[in-house]
């Protein structure tokens, strides 16, 4: 993303903000990984997403109107001395020259200046209970500006959350972001191909792990979007798995939930696959349940459709699915309205991704599921989990984990599938983990993908 994209953001913003406003984004905080160490640094979404500025110890003002200045960064000055030892800092002169804000201060003196900048203003959009200790220091702040009542100045008086209108925002994808989405799905799908390229019995989770790693950051891609889901047999039926330890068996299945980030921007992938390159029968009948109820989800993104069609197309197969397998018995409707399926499929079918992996921006409005509309980007992810001592299942079934999982791009005329590099047609899967070559996809996967 280049300046550009961050000032254009902050102008599409700054109006809605409406005169007599001020907002105030802090950057994340760093956090320790144990004792003096700590994770590599992230900046929060909501602050990176108008600012671009990767460093912490940062904030961000706004204030429509402001004649020397409507955008305001305090940051930490340059110091050659600390960058020695902690790395370079873009200083007051880069925060203006690299990142485009109007004017900028040294974080030390925001004590004494913000105060200044929230005087005579009507409401000061803050996500009050986000950031504990500036929390306390807005307080701080506000009484400051209470103190000069008689001197005729006026103290903000109401306290808005910035999220509904910055997160609406961050809902819709500028072409600049849907570029940078299309690449992290695209080095994702070539990571997903990788690892089936090299599983083999024997390995264990984090080998493979580290397969999909090596591409991410061979690809230009620093780090994952998400700790990588690794789960080979029972694993795979637990949804948010990241040990990532055991030793892979020959027989089972292997589910894999990864994705890279690109220039800020999540890719979010799921495939399931034998881990000796050739499903069995049962893991062969329940796949392919979850993979028709993945098309048919995905056949249900479109504009004018709203957010639960592609769930509530998915659990129609999938059940249907079930009943055909015997693993549920009864009728369509009856055990759809019941919910049957829930122990076998407990989640939703997908959610909204961007700069988050679970990305910002409301699913209903006025209490109705929202429309889709283009320009939005969310997954589609069926699955059905198995696990051992289900009851009333046949234990031939048990231990199948089994999530297929693709990021989509509305469209005006439908949706594209950013992710369709990864095969996940069984026959697909099987050729290229027999062959070793990355292969297209089928015909009937090009054309299920296709709107």
């Amino acid at each position: 993303m280049n300046r550009k994209e961050f000032s254009k953001r902050r102008t599409h913003l700054l109006p809605l903000l409406g005169e007599g406003s001020i907002a105030v984004l802090p950057a994340a905080p760093p956090t320790v990984r144990n004792r003096d160490v700590e994770h590599v640094y992230r900046p929060d979404s909501d602050f990176y997403y108008l600012t671009g500025f990767p460093e912490p110890e940062a904030v961000l003002v706004l204030i429509p109107g402001r004649k020397q200045g409507q955008s305001v960064l305090f940051c930490r000055e340059s110091d050659p001395l600390m960058e020695v030892w902690n790395g370079r800092r873009a200083g007051l002169d880069g925060a203006v020259e690299q990142f485009g804000v109007d004017d900028a201060f040294p974080i030390a003196d925001i004590d004494e200046i913000l105060p200044g900048l929230m005087e005579n203003k009507e409401r000061v959009f803050y996500a009050m209970g986000s950031h504990r200790d500036l929390d306390q220091r807005m307080i701080g702040w506000l009484k400051e500006v209470r103190k000069k009542s008689r001197q005729g100045v006026q103290a903000p008086g109401e306290f808005v959350s910035l999220e509904h209108l910055l997160h609406e925002m961050r809902l819709f994808k500028s072409k600049s972001e849907i570029e940078a989405m299309k690449q992290a799905a695209r080095i994702s799908a070539e990571a997903h191909s990788r690892a089936m390229q090299r599983c083999r019995p024997g390995l264990y989770e984090y080998q493979i792990e580290a397969e999909i790693m090596h591409h991410f950051m061979d690809s230009g891609c620093r780090h994952a979007a998400y700790p990588s889901i690794v789960g080979g047999g029972a694993n795979g039926c637990i949804l948010h798995y990241t040990e990532n330890d055991a030793q892979l068996v020959d027989g089972e299945l292997l589910l894999i939930d990864a994705g890279a980030e690109f220039e800020g921007y999540a890719a979010d992938i799921t495939r399931t696959f034998p881990v000796n390159g050739v499903f069995n029968a049962e893991q062969r009948a329940l796949y392919e349940v979850v993979l028709e109820a993945q098309y048919a989800a995905i056949a249900a993104v479109k504009p004018g459709n709203h957010w639960n069609d592609p769930h509530d197309a998915a659990v129609k197969v999938l059940t249907k699915g079930l009943i055909k397998l015997g693993i549920l018995s009864g009728t369509l409707a009856k055990l759809i309205k019941e919910e049957a399926y829930r122990p076998f499929y407990m989640h939703r079918t997908g959610h909204w991704i961007g700069m988050d992996v679970h990305d910002v921006g409301e699913y209903k409005l006025g209490g109705q599921w929202r429309l889709l509309e283009p320009g939005m980007v969310l997954t589609v992810e069926p699955g059905l989990y198995i696990a051992a001592g289900s009851k009333g299942v046949d234990k031939r079934w048990w231990n199948i984990g089994i999530r297929i999982e693709d990021d989509l791009l509305v469209t005006r005329t439908g949706h594209e599938v950013l992710s369709a590099g990864v095969p996940k047609e069984v026959a697909d899967i099987e050729a290229l983990m027999a062959g070793g070559d990355v292969i297209q996809p089928s015909q009937r996967a090009r054309d299920k993908a296709r709107v």
